[in-house]
Order: C-alpha cells, then structure tokens, then sequence
C-alpha cells in the first residue's frame, strides 16, 4: 500500500543569510532562485533584483530571515557589464527580440565617447516594454507577450558612471553603475537613437548589487558539488553571507540582552546615557553580534520596525 504522496519528500529547514549567485545565461532568475533553494532545503528564498534570461552575473539569494532585508540590497547601486550591437533596435531592446528598424550607419569610438556625458547623471528613461515594471497589476513583459500594446511612463532614474571599455566595428563595451529602477537596455535603445545608428544589447552581466560583489559570486555547478559535500568546510552553509550584509549603508546600534527582549516584543527602547549614540533615521540593532531588529531612531527612542528571530542574542 503506498504512503501519502509527500512521505518520501525531504523535510525543508531554516536557512538565514544570503547567497550570491553567478546566474548562467539562458535561465530565468525564478527558476535560478528555485534550483538553489532546493540546493538548500530551505523553507522560505526570495532573490534582490531580477535578472533578464540573456543575463548573467550578480543574483543575491536570500534565506530566512534574510527576505527581510531583501528591500535594502535592492535599492543599492548596481554595476553593469554589457555589450551593444549597432545597426538596429529590437522589441525587447536586447538579441532576443524582433528587428523593429535598422541602419546602415555606425558610430566611430569618438561619437560615442561624445555622447557619454549626456547618459550620465540624473537621467528621464521610458522603461523597455519587455520589463518588469507594473501596468495596471501586470507585468510590462507579460502584456508585451500578449501582443498588447504597453504604455510605460517615462521616470527618474540615477548613472553614476558610464564608461566606454572596448570598441570595436559595429558594437562597443560598456560598464555602468546605476541606482534603482534603470534599465540597461534602455540606456543602450537611447545611446543607438541619439547616435542615429540605433542599437540593442548583445551580452549583458551585472557585476555588483549593493554590497554584494563579483567576489562574492558562486555558481550553480559549485551549488551542485557542495550540495554533494559530507559536513565541514566545504559546505553549502559555509558560502552564506550574514543577514545583516544587506544593511551595509545604515548604522548598526548595540544594544543589551534586556533591551533586545523588549525590542523583540514590539517595545521601544530608550537610549539612555551621556554616552548614548545620537543616531536619527532607519538602523540596525544587535545584540552579543546577533541581528535583532530593523529600527528607527528617533529623539533617543528606537522603535522596533522589522523583528528578526536568529539563534544568538
């Protein structure tokens, strides 16, 4: 007699922490973030930003208690690596769309240098309307995909750096480091229409998101052999980074085990103390090095705004 149909199925565990991951090419990051939290047998994985199939590079993983910090990582800089081709423009502004209009013109490495100021800074960009921005609840891409016509608003967007690292006849290498909410393959779409050639990504790989660097990186092959790995130090766990690594750009604040009870409960603390930190605005609190809650400070109060349930304080 054969048992319930989820006897032989592994019993999922608490993992907190993040894992950053060298997304290949040709995989989406849903079905990237699902391969690694079976990896893991992790209850509850959520990823920092979502990365194109064509993409590859920088996919922060978050376990546990780690999802809620995902909001910080997300709103980081970012920097890109990506190739353009010039010539033509496409639906989807990268290799994987249809040809919309083409050119025989191409622009010579000093017409693109030219223009490089003027894609750097606070910039208005119109999203690609194979993107993940929402129309009316629905993604931008699965309306595209559906053959409706999408009408994206044009936003704010921030480029710190834009800069040309190899050029050749027909396509050039860039890298860029943005803030939240830009669009490569608009930069590239918008860089081809002022040069008057248009252009589309050919190959496109973030390096960074937030704190989260390329030495940070694993791939899924290495998710696989550690997986596979007897306990020690070769192992999957040993490859987490701590939750608080997405909290990097805010003040951390210790506090004691009795104020971290209080905050736990929901409670405010109150810093006490000539020698009390004036701090103002979101921190992170901790206590005997253990994260215990997200927090705003305000007028020596700290009240607790995000509890984090971790072994430790």
């Amino acid at each position: 007699m054969n048992g319930p149909p989820n006897q032989n199925r592994p019993k999922k565990v608490d993992v907190h922490g993040w894992l950053i991951l060298d997304k290949p090419q040709g995989m989406t990051s849903t079905h990237a973030l699902s391969r690694v939290k079976r990896a893991f047998g992790a209850k509850k994985a959520g990823h920092a930003g979502t990365l194109d199939p064509l993409a590859t590079g920088c996919l922060p993983i978050a376990f546990g208690e780690a999802t809620k910090t995902v909001p910080f990582a997300m709103d980081g800089e970012k920097v890109y690596r990506f190739t353009v081709a010039w010539g033509s423009e496409t639906t989807t502004d990268d290799s994987e769309g249809t040809e919309t209009v083409t050119s025989e013109k191409r622009p010579s490495e000093q017409d693109i240098r030219a223009i490089l100021p003027d894609f750097t800074g606070s910039l208005t960009q119109t999203p690609p309307k194979f993107s993940a921005v929402k129309v009316q609840g629905e993604r931008a891409y699965d309306l595209a995909r559906e053959g409706e016509e999408v009408d994206l608003q044009p936003r704010q967007i921030e480029i710190m750096s834009l800069e040309l690292t190899s050029f050749a006849e027909g396509e050039a290498v860039f890298e860029a480091r943005t803030g939240k909410g830009a669009y490569v393959r608009a930069l590239a779409r918008d860089m081809g229409r002022v040069l008057g050639c248009y252009g589309h990504i050919t190959a496109l790989r973030r390096v960074s998101v937030g704190p989260f660097r390329e030495e940070d990186l694993i791939s899924l092959d290495e998710v696989d052999r550690l997986r596979l790995c007897a306990p020690g130090e070769e192992s999957l766990a040993n490859r987490l980074l701590p939750v608080e690594t997405a909290l990097d750009d805010i003040p951390a604040l210790a506090v004691s085990g009795t104020d971290a009870a209080r905050l736990r409960r929901g409670q405010a603390v109150l810093l006490r103390g000539r020698d009390a930190p004036l701090l103002s605005g979101t921190c992170y609190v901790t206590a005997e090095g253990t994260l215990v809650a997200l927090a705003e400070a305000e007028r020596g109060e700290i009240h607790p705004k995000r509890v984090f349930h971790l072994q430790g304080a």
